[in-house]
C-alpha cells in the first residue's frame, strides 16, 4: 500500500479519526498494515479499528460523506470530470416505468368521457371480438373459444352460466398475465384463482362482475374471493373501484403532492396507492391509484395545483402498492461540465454504457441529517431505545435555524407540550415519539414503536445496506470488477442452489421526507431479472465459465441468507461485532429490530443502464431549460426556446437517458462518470 501526506486533526493513535474514511479509495482498504504520513510513523491497523474509526467519524461529522457509508470504488479507471447535478429541476427528469416495461408519461390533463350504464347494459351493447381474439393468442382456441360462448351466453339470458373455468395451469407467470388481461380489456369480467384437477395445478375462474351483490368477506375453507366494500354503494358496477391517473410533479416529494391533492378531494392519504416514491428535487411522473374518485373531480384540480399536474386517467379493479414497478427512466441534464478536453467527457460516458457502475446504496439511503440513519439503525439493533430516541429528537448540525431551537428547547426544557406545540408537520417520527412519551413517560421502547412503521424500520434497513456497501467495495477491491471469483455467489437457475428470499426490505423501502428528502429510488419488492436462487461459486463453476462479473449479488443480513465463501463473509462480521450488533443472534426480545427475525435479501454487486443514450449540448444561459419535461409538453410551456442560443454557447452540459431497476441508485451511475462525491452538499457548493 502507497504512503500519502495527510491533514492531521483529530489523532488516535498518530492518525486522523476525519481523514480515515479517506483510505476507503485505497486498493487494500482492509489490509493489516497502513503506512501515514506526513510522520515516519508506522501504524497497524486491525480490520476493527479501521471500522470503528469509521463509524466515529459518521457520528461527528457533517455533512456525512460517501466513504463514511462504504462508497469508496469505481469501475472504470478513467478521470472524472466537473458536472453540476441538479442546476435546475429539470435536470433531473424521471419517468417510472411500469412492470409491463413501459415508460410512464402525463400526456393528456383531459378526464374521458364517462358513459352512464351498468354492467349488463355494457355486456348487451358491447362488442368484444378483438378482445376474444387477443385473447386466443395468450390462452390458445379451447379457452378463447369457452370465454367466448359465456360471453355470448351472459349477454343473452339472465339465467346462464355465472362462471367458467379456463385450462389448469401450473405457470404463475402466465396465470398473472391472463388476470391482467381481463383486468384491462374484459373489466366487467373478474378472476380469481382455484384449484386445478393436478395437485400442483390452478385454474383461473371467470364471472360476471356483479358489483355491490359480490361484496362478500372471504372466509376460512372459503375460495370465494375477497370484494373490498369500502367507500360509496353507489359506486357505479361497469366501472373499476380505483381510479388510475398519471402523476407529474416538480420540486415535490410524492407525499407531499398527494397530501395537497388529498387535501383537495377531502380524503385521507391512505386512500392512494403508488409503486413507488420520487425524488424531490426533479421532475417526475409515476402511476398513482385513489379509492372510488372520479376522474373529472381530480381533472378540475389541475387549474389550482402548483408544479403539480394529474391526468391520463383510466378505473382499474387493483390500487398500486409500492415496488409494483419495473424501474425507472431517467434524464439527467449535467451543467457546466469541465473536463481536459470533451474526449475525456466522450470516454467516460462510452464507458458507463458499456461496463455499468458499483450498485451502492446512495446517500439518500442514509438520510440528509447530521444524524446517519444507519448508526440509528445500529442503537436499535443493539436494544438501545433511549440512545436512539435521542438521536432523533437532539439538535443537529447542518438544520434550519427554526428546527434546531424547537430541538434545543425541547432538550434543556423537556416540555413536550411546548416542543409539539412548534414541531412542523413533516417531522414524523419526532412528534410520534412525543407523543408516545407523553401517555407513557420513559417509554422508550413503545417511543420507537410509535414511529410509522415503514420509517422505523428504515434505520435498521439503512444499517443493512451500510453493511452491504462495504462488502460490495471490499469485493471489488479484493477481487476487481472484470471476474467471478472462488466462493463469490451469483444468481442462478439450478435445482442445487438456495431459494432467493423475498425481503420484507425490498418492499418497504424508504419514503420518509423527513429523513430522505432526495429519493430518486425505491427499493422494490420485483426481482432483479428472472432468477429465482443463488448458489456459491465453485472449481467446476470458474471452468465453465458459465457465470460471469454481472451475475455476482451481497447478502444484506436476515435469517434467510448465505453468506460469500471467501474474504467479504468476514467483512461483514468484522464490521457487525465492532458495532457491537449480532449477525446471528438476537440481542433482545423485539423481533422486528433484531436482524435474526428479518428474511434478508441479495443485490447485485454491479449495476447495469439499459437504453443507455448520451449527448454533450453547448449553451449559455443557465435559465433555458435544455430538457422538455412532461409538464412542458401538457401545458405548452417552453415550445419556442432560442435553440440557436443555447447551441452557440460557450458552457458544456452532457445529458444522459437511460434506465435502472428499481433497486438501483441513477446517483452511483452519476458518481461513476464523474469520479466526485454525489451529495447534496457537494452539489450545492458548485452550483454556488
Amino acid at each position: 500500500m502507497g504512503e500519502r501526506d495527510y491533514p492531521m486533526k483529530m489523532k488516535i493513535g498518530g492518525i486522523d479519526r476525519r481523514s480515515i474514511g479517506l483510505l476507503t479509495t485505497f486498493p487494500a482498504v482492509c489490509h493489516r498494515q497502513v503506512k501515514v504520513k506526513p510522520s515516519s510513523l508506522r501504524v497497524l491497523l486491525k480490520p476493527y479499528d479501521y471500522y470503528d474509526c469509521l463509524n466515529q467519524s459518521a457520528a461527528m461529522k457533517s455533512p456525512l460523506e460517501e466513504s463514511d457509508v462504504g462508497i469508496s470504488c469505481y469501475i472504470s479507471p478513467l478521470p472524472g470530470f466537473r458536472g453540476i447535478l441538479k442546476q435546475r429541476y429539470s435536470d433531473f427528469v424521471v419517468n417510472e416505468v411500469d412492470l409491463n416495461g413501459n415508460v410512464i408519461h402525463l400526456t393528456s390533463l383531459e378526464a374521458p368521457t364517462e358513459v352512464k350504464q351498468t354492467a349488463e347494459e355494457h355486456q348487451l351493447n358491447g362488442n368484444h371480438d378483438d378482445e376474444i381474439e387477443s385473447f386466443r393468442a395468450l390462452a390458445g382456441d379451447s379457452d378463447a373459444n369457452s370465454l367466448k360462448e359465456f360471453i355470448d351466453k351472459a349477454t343473452a339470458t339472465s339465467d346462464g352460466a355465472t362462471s367458467i373455468l379456463l385450462s389448469s395451469t401450473s405457470d404463475k407467470l402466465h396465470r398473472t398475465a391472463m388476470h391482467n388481461f381481463f383486468k384491462e380489456k374484459l373489466n366487467f369480467l373478474v378472476t380469481d384463482t382455484v384449484d386445478g384437477p393436478e395437485p400442483s395445478s390452478k385454474c383461473i375462474r371467470v364471472r360476471l362482475n356483479s358489483g355491490a351483490s359480490s361484496k362478500k368477506r372471504k372466509g376460512r375453507g372459503d375460495n370465494t374471493p375477497y370484494y373490498d366494500s369500502r367507500g360509496s354503494d353507489h359506486w357505479p358496477d361497469h366501472l373499476g373501484k380505483f381510479l388510475r391517473f398519471h402523476l407529474c410533479k416538480e420540486n415535490k416529494d410524492t407525499q407531499e403532492a398527494l397530501g395537497l391533492i388529498g387535501k383537495m378531494l377531502g380524503i385521507q392519504p391512505r386512500s392512494f396507492g403508488f409503486s413507488g416514491t420520487k425524488d424531490k428535487r426533479a421532475v417526475t411522473t409515476q402511476q398513482v391509484t385513489v379509492f372510488k374518485q372520479r376522474a373529472n373531480r381530480l381533472a378540475s384540480l389541475n387549474s389550482r395545483l402548483i408544479g403539480i399536474k394529474v391526468g391520463d386517467f383510466c378505473y382499474v379493479n387493483e390500487g398500486l402498492v409500492l415496488g409494483q414497478l419495473h424501474g425507472n427512466r431517467f434524464t439527467i441534464t449535467l451543467r457546466g461540465v469541465v473536463a481536459d478536453s470533451e474526449d475525456t467527457v466522450k470516454a467516460a460516458a462510452d464507458a458507463l454504457g458499456k461496463h455499468g457502475f458499483i450498485n451502492y446504496f446512495g446517500m439518500q439511503r442514509f438520510g440528509t441529517g447530521s444524524v446517519p440513519t444507519h448508526l440509528i439503525g445500529a442503537k436499535l439493533l443493539r436494544g438501545e431505545w433511549k440512545e436512539a430516541v435521542s438521536m432523533i429528537l437532539d439538535p443537529r448540525d447542518g438544520e434550519k435555524d427554526d428546527i434546531r431551537r424547537i430541538r434545543e428547547y425541547y432538550k434543556e426544557s423537556e416540555d413536550i407540550d411546548g416542543t409539539l406545540r412548534q414541531l412542523p408537520r413533516f417531522l414524523v417520527a419526532e412528534k410520534a415519539i412525543l407523543q408516545c412519551l407523553k401517555k407513557s413517560p420513559g417509554n422508550y421502547l413503545q417511543a420507537m414503536k410509535a414511529v410509522p412503521r415503514t420509517l422505523r424500520m428504515m434505520y435498521v434497513h439503512s444499517y443493512q445496506s451500510y453493511l452491504w456497501n462495504h462488502a460490495a467495495s471490499m469485493r471489488v477491491q479484493k477481487y476487481g470488477t472484470e471476474q467471478v471469483v472462488l466462493g463469490d455467489l451469483v444468481y442462478c437457475n439450478e435445482e442445487s442452489c438456495n431459494e432467493v428470499v423475498d425481503s420484507e426490505f425490498e418492499a418497504l423501502g424508504c419514503n420518509d421526507s423527513s429523513e430522505i428528502n432526495h429519493l430518486d429510488e425505491v427499493d422494490a419488492r420485483a426481482s432483479e431479472g428472472n432468477c429465482t436462487s443463488v448458489k456459491v461459486v465453485n472449481s467446476e463453476d470458474l471452468a465453465s465459465g458459465r457465470y460471469t462479473y454481472t451475475d455476482v449479488v451481497l447478502p444484506l443480513p436476515g435469517s434467510r441468507v448465505i453468506y460469500p465463501q471467501n474474504d467479504i463473509e468476514q467483512c461483514y462480521q468484522d464490521l457487525a461485532n465492532k458495532d457491537g450488533v449480532s449477525l446471528t443472534e438476537s440481542m433482545h426480545n423485539v423481533k422486528e429490530f433484531s436482524l435474526t427475525s428479518m428474511t434478508g435479501a441479495y443485490r447485485r454487486v454491479f449495476g447495469k443502464a439499459k437504453d443507455f443514450e448520451w449527448e454533450l449540448i453547448k449553451y449559455k444561459d443557465v435559465s433555458i431549460p435544455l430538457t422538455r419535461t412532461d409538464l412542458d409538453i401538457v401545458t405548452k410551456a417552453n415550445k419556442t426556446q432560442n435553440e440557436e442560443a443555447v447551441l452557440q454557447g460557450e458552457q458544456l452540459a452532457l445529458k444522459l437517458s437511460f434506465t435502472l431497476a428499481a433497486s438501483c441508485y441513477a446517483t452511483m451511475a452519476i458518481r461513476e462518470l464523474l469520479k466526485t462525491s454525489t451529495s447534496v452538499a457537494f452539489h450545492k457548493a458548485l452550483n454556488q
